[in-house]
Formats: structure tokens, sequence, C-alpha cells
């Protein structure tokens, strides 16, 4: 039997098995870096899976992908490279980008990986690259608008809690200062986000699943490999390229998984 209840550590989900001799194995299901690191601070001994984290060995979550070594394990977001992906598809949609302002959060470990491959790939590309955004929604207000007084300006946002909390609040903006937009997730797209890329958000909890049972079975965390997301969704939203006076190249259209008009 297999039951969901309400851990005492930080009221997280946990998922337990009840065994015929009447004690629980348990096990916390996490999602989300935050999250985790509420756990990983908790306990060392309760096996925890985790979603959407993006660099569990820098942040000191797991020894190694390969061999996690301890009592966590789970699925990684994506890899940090993704962010020269996203300049990519800003430069296909907007060629005439020239700055770019990446909306960050200057203290996340996964803010940072992601704005140096950006750096990266901006040098090859001859592009100008800022950091935008902060600590909270003024932050990110107050940078987007001085930045966009600037010539043949595009923003990207990372994938960051400051920064999903607050995707509403940046569509708006690029909408209001005409600035092409790249996204880290495909539901922006919906909400109005021009370009949308990133891992599919159902299908790592779909194998954490997997982990849960592997583990409640009787494997160990410890010996069970974090993976990598392997499916990525492309998000094209046609009435905001018309609003910012873009054509769409026919190419990126082919590609798309989901254009919305």
């Amino acid at each position: 039997m297999v039951e969901i209840y309400k851990s005492s550590i930080a009221g997280r989900p946990a998922i337990c098995r009840k065994r015929q001799w009447n004690w629980w194995h348990c096990l916390i299901l996490v999602s989300t870096t935050p999250a985790l690191s509420s756990m990983h601070h908790a306990t060392r001994t309760v096996p925890v899976v985790f979603t959407q984290v993006a660099d569990p060995v820098t942040a000191g979550f797991v020894t190694s992908l390969a061999k996690p070594g301890g009592n966590i394990t789970g699925f990684t977001v994506f890899d940090y490279e993704i962010g020269a992906k996203w300049l990519g598809l800003l430069r296909e949609i907007a060629p005439n980008v020239t700055h770019v302002g990446v909306i960050r959060e200057p203290t996340s470990t996964s803010s940072i990986g992601q704005f140096g491959a950006i750096q990266s790939a901006a040098r090859l590309s001859k592009v100008e690259v800022s950091p935008l955004g902060g600590q909270d929604s003024e932050d990110i207000d107050r940078t987007v608008t001085e930045f966009a007084h600037g010539p043949n300006c595009g923003l990207i946002s990372l994938a960051t809690p400051l920064v999903i909390n607050n995707r509403n609040l940046i569509i708006s903006l690029a909408a209001r200062y005409r600035l092409p937009a790249v996204y880290p997730f495909p539901p922006y797209g919906a909400d109005g986000g021009l370009i949308c890329y990133g891992p599919d958000a159902i299908d790592p909890h779909r194998k954490a699943a997997g982990y849960v049972d592997r583990i409640l079975k009787g494997e160990k965390p410890a010996d069970l490999p974090v993976q990598a997301s392997t499916k990525f969704e492309l998000v094209i939203n046609l009435k905001t390229a018309k609003a910012l006076g873009l054509a769409v190249p026919q190419t990126l259209l082919d590609r798309a998984d989901e254009v919305i008009e």
C-alpha cells in the first residue's frame, strides 16, 4: 500500500509504503532547488527524489550525477549550455538584436551557470550582454526599463525562482518596450511570451515515479544516477511576433512544437 501525506519535515509531501510488520518506509518527493535545499538541510537519512533542479552537484546535494552517494537523487531540469540555445533562438527570430539583457538572480548558482553560458556564446556572436534583474520585482522593473532605452535590444529570461515568480511582469515589460524575448519554459508562450524553449514539464515527474517505486522496493538513492531532461519543447507566439513587427523565419516555425496564433 502506498500513501501520500504531509511529512513533519518542512511540510513537504512524503510517499510511504506500509510494511506488513507495521512500520513505514518513507521518502520525500520535492520539486525545485529551494525545496530540495530545505530537505538537504532537514535530513541525511530519509530518501529524497527531486525534479526541476538545475545543478545538484555544484549545490552540494549529490556527489556526482552518476553516483549521487547519499540519500538524494532525481532529475535535473536542464544543462547550463541551454543558455547558448536561448541566445541562438533570440538572434534567429530577431537578427537585428545586438544588445541582450539577461534577467537573472545574482545569488542563484543556477543563474550564474546559465548566464555564463550565454556570455560565452555572445562573445562568438559579437553580441553585448547585460545582467538585469536582481532580488525582487522592483529590480526587474527598474533594470529592464533602463535597458530598454538602448538600441537593438532583446531579453532572455533565465530559469530561476525570481524570474518564474515574475513571468507576467517580464512579459508585460517586453510588450511595453517592444523587446523580443526568449523564455525558459514552454507554457510562457500562452501568456504572451514571444519564443519559449525548455524541458517538458511532465516527463521528469513521470520518471520520478519510477525512482519512487524502485526506492520503496529497496534500492538506494545513492545507486540511482541523477538524470537530465531529454524532452524539450519550442513554442512560438505569432501574435506577439506580429505586435513586435517580426517576421518569424519558416525554418524556425518548422521546428516549433507549438505555434500560437
